[in-house]
């Protein structure tokens, strides 16, 4: 078997392990014969929710399986086609079967993340916040490029992104911002990129052009929908009003409007600005709330993704997910999974698909990588 042809071929097994883990392949099995068997039970239809969430189960189970068991076949057909062509002698049938792992081996990859993506609030959209860590206007600028990356991260996918909160920054960048992302999956790719983010880089506001370290923290939370039922307290929860103030324009209000809600038995802070109405922020931060109080709930279940969230505690040295270095080399590393890029300008332009991908499949393994920090 050719070098390429391998390559794809142990691409396709490690995407089909994935699965078959994720699934608990024998478990899946025997559940499916199960439901089928209930489908045929025409009293199942007695209870039309009930009948719904079978149909629903037994749709997906059906799906992944099938989806398996397809690229499993393919990549078996194609790896005897190639033995045959080459014993042949036949190059152009052996770049057609090359060509057609190739294409199998990224519909692998791309039915793996989708096969993760099943989460209880993975399907939801998501509110995304970046924090400026302590360094005044180094930290409050990377955390400006930081939100333009999830801004362009999201346009890459055909996601829709409001600003919900903007507190802009002493000199330049910014304090703060809260945006909302609407699209599907939106919360369950982007919940592996809660925790620090560093920067590296020759600071453009240093005369003396030192390189820097800055610090901003990214925090992502699921947007519950009504179905899911969050009790909060009135009198647990603190509520100042203050004027808006942001990137300009639309955002700048002259009035009391934005709202800020601090619940005091957790310590979880929100705030709204977007809206020259001081009632429509009040009810987009109680959202906010009740959205922050479910993923709290969820990590709870979650043990897999506590060491994600951990990194929350502090923004600094020692808690970052992530280092971006500009200089004196050019490399992105995840310090999570190992994953690198030696394209920064690629990562700071929305390109983070592979290191979400990686995060996501980690969760399911359980596998800890030991990754040492770049300088």
């Amino acid at each position: 078997m050719r070098a390429e042809a391998q390559q794809y071929i142990d691409r396709i097994d490690a995407a089909l392990d994935l699965l078959r883990r994720f699934l608990d392949w024998d478990r899946a099995l025997r559940r499916l014969d199960e439901l089928n068997a209930r489908v045929e039970d025409p009293t199942l239809w007695d209870n039309a929710k009930l009948a719904q969430e079978v149909m629903r189960e037994r749709t997906r189970l059906d799906s992944a399986i099938g989806a398996t068991r397809s690229i499993e076949g393919e990549k078996t057909d194609n790896a005897e086609l190639i033995e045959m062509a080459e014993a042949e002698g036949d190059e152009d049938m052996v770049a057609e079967a090359i060509a057609a792992l190739k294409a199998l081996a990224e519909r692998a990859d791309e039915d793996k993340i989708k096969a993760l993506l099943a989460g209880e609030a993975d399907a939801s959209d998501t509110y995304l916040e970046i924090h400026a860590g302590a360094g005044g206007t180094e930290s409050q600028d990377w955390a400006e490029i930081l939100s333009r990356m999830y801004r362009r991260w999201a346009e890459r996918r055909g996601y829709k992104v409001d600003l919900v909160d903007y507190q802009a920054g002493e000199t330049a960048g910014i304090k703060s911002a809260t945006f909302l992302i609407k699209g599907e999956n939106a919360y369950g790719y982007a919940k592996t990129e809660s925790g620090v983010h560093r920067l590296v880089r020759i600071s453009p506001y240093d005369s003396a052009a030192r390189r820097h370290t800055s610090f901003s923290s990214v925090w992502v939370y699921p947007v519950i929908d009504d179905n899911i039922d969050i009790e909060v307290k009135e009198s647990d929860l603190k509520i100042d009003t203050y004027r808006a103030s942001g990137a300009g324009g639309q955002h700048v209000n002259t009035t009391d409007s934005a709202v800020r809600i601090t619940h005091v038995p957790s310590g979880i802070i929100v705030a709204s600005q977007n809206d020259r109405s001081q009632h429509k922020n009040r009810a987009t931060a109680m959202n906010m709330l009740k959205a922050r109080l479910y993923e709290a709930e969820l990590r709870k279940r979650e043990e897999a993704a506590n060491t994600d969230y951990q990194a929350k505690t502090e923004i600094g040295w020692g808690h970052q997910i992530r280092s971006y270095v500009l200089q004196p080399y050019q490399l992105v590393k995840d310090l999570r999974t190992g994953v690198t890029s030696t394209s920064p300008d690629d990562v700071l332009d929305g390109a983070l698909d592979p290191f979400m991908a990686a995060a996501l499949s980690q969760k399911v393994t359980g596998e800890s990588v030991d990754v040492e920090d770049v300088d």
